[in-house]
């Protein structure tokens, strides 16, 4: 299961996020720096509407969703990649994880203390960028050096990753991450075995009080012009104070509570579609008496490799896939009527699922 960790300063309010993406108080959320050392991690059911509109065809009571794991790490500081505050720990965590979810504090609270003493969300984000950028530095430094050596010998692969290398270290010298760099599709390849910080998809979520969930604030607005700004990188208002109180309440309970906020949905849900879509993940669904399930799959996975998800049997005998989209599948109202209508289809081994395709796989 692909990884999301949560990073940022501290006192932002990542551990408060945490507990209220997984639904649980499990982390430790105090008013001071480093109150989380080791991370925490909890399975996060992803929002899908699609599912209940399955579930009459199905005529089913069980529904499945897809999942994430979502890793709550520490608080970064300036001069973590020197060690600053348990940072080399903290940055090994951020390095294990798939994508990032880079929180920034877009509120403001003289009781909850800021580690900078006062709220600036672009001098936030740039600490947090830079502390990436210097260990991405160090390790690129230490990778240029052994793949020379092996280059030395006349290893061409370990020249061409030293090539691929030094060119990254000029493009982080120059201030930019490691995924901004304009590469090939074998380059994509290496570029990602290099493992670096700066590589990882980021989204990042504004932290704003419960008033200003609807139309944010002076400091949602200035990082919404930042990002525009060529970073690569969407953004999302939540209020994670708020999200977490509502742990206990039902899904119409929390929707009429927000209601008050005017917002109609919760900021957690889109955060948690927003990481699924950025860690590269779609759901395809079976639908049946026993259940309707997600199973969740890479885009750009062919039918034989995401009936493997079920079972590496279904991969290995793939015949066939019967296909509909849910959309057309729910205006049908049955599989029979989707036929019917000319929406049902076989697919062979080459069919790259996509998105919301409803699938039964034929195997041997």
């Amino acid at each position: 299961m692909l990884q999301a960790g949560i990073v940022g300063l501290p006192n932002v309010g990542k551990s408060t996020l945490f507990n209220a993406l997984t639904r649980t108080r499990k982390a430790q959320a105090e008013n001071y720096p480093f109150c989380t050392i080791d991370p925490n991690v909890g399975v996060v059911e992803v929002p899908d509407g699609r599912l209940a509109a399955l579930k009459p065809i199905a005529k089913t009571e069980k529904l499945v969703p897809a999942a994430i794991e979502i890793v709550d790490i520490a608080g970064l500081v300036a001069g973590a990649n020197r060690g600053e505050g348990l940072g080399n720990k903290f940055l090994a965590n951020i390095r294990e994880v798939d994508a990032i979810i880079h929180v920034v504090r877009c509120f403001e609270n003289g009781d909850i203390i800021h580690s900078a003493g006062n709220i600036d969300p672009l001098r936030d984000i740039e600490i947090i960028e830079t502390e990436l950028l210097l260990a991405d530095l160090q390790s690129i430094e230490n990778q240029i050096n052994k793949n020379l050596k092996k280059a030395r010998t006349g290893d061409r692969e370990a020249a061409k990753a030293a090539e691929l290398l030094q060119r990254l270290q000029n493009h982080l010298d120059g201030g930019n991450r490691a995924n901004a760099l304009e590469v090939g599709e074998e380059e994509k390849i290496l570029l990602r075995s290099f493992n670096l910080l700066s590589s990882k998809p980021v989204i990042y979520a504004c932290n704003v009080s419960e008033g200003e969930m609807a139309s944010g604030n002076k400091f949602t607005e200035r990082v919404g012009h930042y990002l525009q700004s060529g970073r690569g990188a969407g953004c999302c208002r939540i209020c994670a104070q708020l999200e977490a109180d509502l742990i206990d309440f039902s899904a119409e309970e929390a929707r009429a509570y927000l209601s008050d906020f005017g917002v109609e949905d919760s900021g957690v849900s889109g955060l948690i579609r927003a990481t699924y879509d950025l860690l590269g993940l779609a759901s395809y669904f079976t639908a049946g008496e026993m259940e309707v399930r997600a199973w969740t799959f890479k885009v750009g996975m062919k039918a034989p490799q995401c009936a493997g998800i079920i079972h590496g049997d279904f991969e290995r005998g793939f015949i066939k896939a019967e296909v509909v989209s849910c959309e057309n599948l729910v205006k049908a109202g049955s599989i029979l009527a989707a036929k019917e209508a000319g929406k049902y289809r076989l697919e062979g081994r080459d069919y790259e699922v996509r998105d919301g395709d409803v699938i039964i796989f034929r195997f041997n």
